[in-house]
């Protein structure tokens, strides 16, 4: 594994919450998986990727219309509810770090509140894979930690507006500026703030102000 720390640190952590909590985010989709699927299907994508896939919540969305969906998630025990969830999805066990797990070029990734989680250099790397594993002309549709989020600048900051409420947890919050220059290799088809309600856990209801981007590789 390529980064062996990240997955040693966040695996054990993920396997935890799923453990205690199962389905922590419910059974409904995100609503950015809602409007993803709305261009991926303007756009005629057929196959897509989804780092960080979760328990499956936002994968159905997209089997469930007929796509092609394979999914990488680093929680054991998320892959296992996921697999019985949505079968029809093909999901992968291991760090997003780590890609590619198939030999094969998608149309569309969809990435869900995964890339705030890295720090600079990993953010990058990712990136890079993500945009490697896509066609010419395929889209991208990622969602991330804004800086109006109300955990904006709380804990140790490690890099330039990313915060450590806990070790090893980095959380990277983004401006619209930062946002769209770590994607400035390709084509930006829209980018926005949109709000997020979630009941889970100790912090029961509450709302996320998530930036969006959709880009398209030149």
């Amino acid at each position: 594994m390529i980064m062996s720390k990240y997955t040693d640190t966040m695996n054990p952590y993920w396997n935890k919450r799923y453990l205690k909590e199962n389905r922590i985010w419910g059974e409904k989709p995100s609503n950015t998986a809602i409007y993803a699927l709305n261009l991926f299907e303007k756009y005629e994508v057929k196959k897509i990727l989804i780092p960080g896939a979760g328990y499956g919540r936002n994968s159905k969305l997209f089997s469930s219309r007929g796509l092609l969906v394979s999914g990488i998630e680093i929680s054991k025990i998320a892959v296992e509810i996921a697999e019985k969830y949505d079968p029809d999805t093909k999901f992968y066990k291991g760090s997003v770090l780590d890609m590619p797990y198939e030999d094969k070029i998608y149309d569309a990734i969809y990435c869900f509140n995964v890339l705030h989680l890295f720090k600079e250099q990993e953010r990058k790397e990712f990136i890079s894979k993500c945009i490697e594993n896509i066609k010419i002309n395929g889209l991208m549709f990622f969602t991330v930690f804004s800086d109006q989020e109300k955990s904006y600048v709380k804990g140790k900051e490690i890099e330039k507006d990313t915060f450590e409420s806990k070790p090893g947890r980095p959380v990277h919050y983004f401006t619209e500026e930062d946002l769209l220059n770590h994607f400035e290799q390709m084509n930006t088809i829209e980018t926005s703030l949109i709000e997020e309600t979630e009941n889970h856990g100790n912090e029961g209801l509450h709302i996320h102000r998530l930036r969006y981007i959709c880009i398209q590789k030149r």
